[in-house]
């Protein structure tokens, strides 16, 4: 695991302190496994929050856009 997967996992963990150990591995694997489409989520949440929405509405937006390919993942 190269140090920007090993910094990245660091910081997801400590925004994901409620969920199971097991379920943040498996979320994990699903970014590590496809990095382009996270990137690009993260982007489109970057792009809603500035245009003026808060940080949850935006990822709530973005991920609803993306719910049928998330769940093709799992």
């Amino acid at each position: 695991m190269g140090l920007k997967s090993m910094l990245m996992r660091k910081m997801m963990a400590s925004k994901m302190k409620d969920v199971p150990p097991e379920q943040q591995e498996k979320i994990f694997a699903m970014i590590e496994k496809n990095p382009d489409f996270f990137q690009k989520i993260a982007v489109e949440v970057q792009e809603k929050m500035k245009g003026g929405m808060d940080q949850m509405a935006a990822t709530m937006a973005v991920m609803t856009k993306y719910q049928d390919d998330m769940k093709g993942m799992l």
